[in-house]
């Protein structure tokens, strides 16, 4: 059978390698791709523009099923236009995908289902924001409503941070339509976790749990950027706090959804603070896999992901469960110079290794200029191998950056610290 991932990046290069692996592939078209996807055995790009073009594509190919990638072409619908023309795709409608397009939604829904989340308030008028930050004070949460490309969200330890927060969004508008309404929320102390299901619209399958990084620089400092690491498991998701998210999040999520006549189905990932007590709170959802959190997640998945996904568009995901490397598997981003302000592009990039059993380089910011490797993003490259514990995977995964050299490279030096600070060696 041939499919089509929808997107550029690092998780969708992942997507498209574990797709790819499956017997019953036999070739994964991926829109538009980059340059790691391009030179992927099993893979190849296709430049094609807006949801039409894909879908004409689409059939044309007799694709079996589609997966969506990034989180704006389901936001603007195109799950809705492709099972309108009659061509299975998997992810969320537009009207469910407001989980992750508008957190106002979010937090809306979560109140009325009884998922557990920081306390919060909406606001468009500058001036009431700026009061409700007075009255809570610091440290505080302030975030973008809209989709801003994991760039919309400012913890500010300090009020008069939050205050400039608010300014940046609403006033100077610098998140454009995404920031026309802001969510302050509480701040919320405990160590955060991602945790990923597929969702059929009844029944949920978890992925295996991890956790990653989003300061740029090394002990959680510097500003907040889309990720710079992950790894799986997540020894915080203990198998008790895995139950209590089944229980307190991820099925009241999913029936939620039902009752509201908004179905879902696709997969569903759950931002996670938790509490040293056990206790659970939702930071956020996202209607798509993570980024880079997809990276070691596929390289530790040893099911059939084209079966798993399958299953989830029939709606009888509880007749299957997904099996697991028991080894650690960890990812470590390379970024641009610049990055996350005004990445560079056009930097050459050289020393990438060949696949390994227990690695992979998986591009995201990357393009093909003639038959050099160049960057055209942020993030450029996950590296991401796999360990009998952290602390070797992580060995691992700097042996190979190591020898990836491009001008201006950023990367942090302690991805997985947390577990290695947690005992788990």
């Amino acid at each position: 059978m041939k499919l089509l991932v929808i997107g550029a990046g690092g998780r969708e290069h992942a997507l498209a390698w574990k797709l790819a692996r499956s017997p019953r592939v036999s070739r994964v078209f991926v829109a538009p791709g980059n340059a790691g996807t391009a030179r992927e055995d099993g893979l190849a790009n296709v430049a094609l523009a807006g949801i039409p073009g894909l879908a004409k594509f689409a059939r044309k190919e007799a694709v079996a099923y589609t997966v969506v990638g990034p989180e704006a072409p389901l936001a603007d619908g195109i799950v809705d236009e492709f099972t309108a023309a009659g061509l299975r795709i998997f992810g969320p409608t537009q009207a469910a995908a407001r989980l992750e397009s508008s957190k106002e939604h979010a937090k809306s829904f979560m109140q009325r289902h009884g998922i557990p989340s920081a306390a919060y308030g909406a606001f468009t008028d500058a001036g009431r924001a700026h009061d409700y930050i007075e009255r809570q004070g610091a440290p505080i949460v302030v975030k973008a409503d809209g989709l801003a490309a994991g760039k919309g969200v400012v913890v500010a330890m300090d009020a008069n941070e939050a205050h400039a927060a608010v300014d940046r969004m609403l006033l100077k508008k610098e998140m454009g339509v995404a920031g026309n309404r802001v969510v302050i929320e509480q701040y919320l102390e405990g160590e955060e976790a991602s945790f990923i299901v597929l969702a059929d619209g009844r029944h949920a399958l978890a992925l295996a749990s991890s956790q990653d990084h989003k300061r740029l620089l090394d002990g959680d400092r510097g500003p907040n950027t889309g990720g710079m690491g992950a790894y799986s498991p997540a020894p915080v998701v203990t198998p008790g706090v895995h139950a209590r998210v089944m229980r307190e999040v991820i099925q009241p999520a999913i029936t939620g959804m039902e009752k509201d006549g908004t179905p879902y189905t696709g997969f569903l990932y759950a931002g996670l603070m938790i509490a040293g007590d056990g206790s659970i709170k939702v930071l956020e959802f996202n209607c798509r896999l993570g980024d880079p959190e997809t990276q070691p997640i596929m390289l530790r998945l040893k099911s059939d992901l084209v079966t798993l996904i399958e299953r989830a568009l029939e709606g009888d995901l509880d007749q299957v469960e997904a099996e697991w490397d028991t080894r650690v598997a960890l990812g470590v981003v390379l970024a641009a110079h610049g990055y996350p302000d005004a990445p560079r592009k056009g930097d050459a990039i050289r020393g990438l290794p060949a696949p390994a059993e227990d690695s992979h380089v998986f591009h995201a910011g990357t393009v093909l200029n003639g038959k050099d490797v160049v960057s055209s993003g942020g993030r450029v490259l996950t590296v991401t191998a796999l360990g009998h514990n952290v602390r070797m995977a992580r060995r691992r995964a700097y042996e190979i950056a190591d020898g990836i050299r491009f001008d201006g490279m950023q990367l942090r030096r302690d991805i997985g610290h947390r577990a290695l600070a947690g005992g788990r060696r």
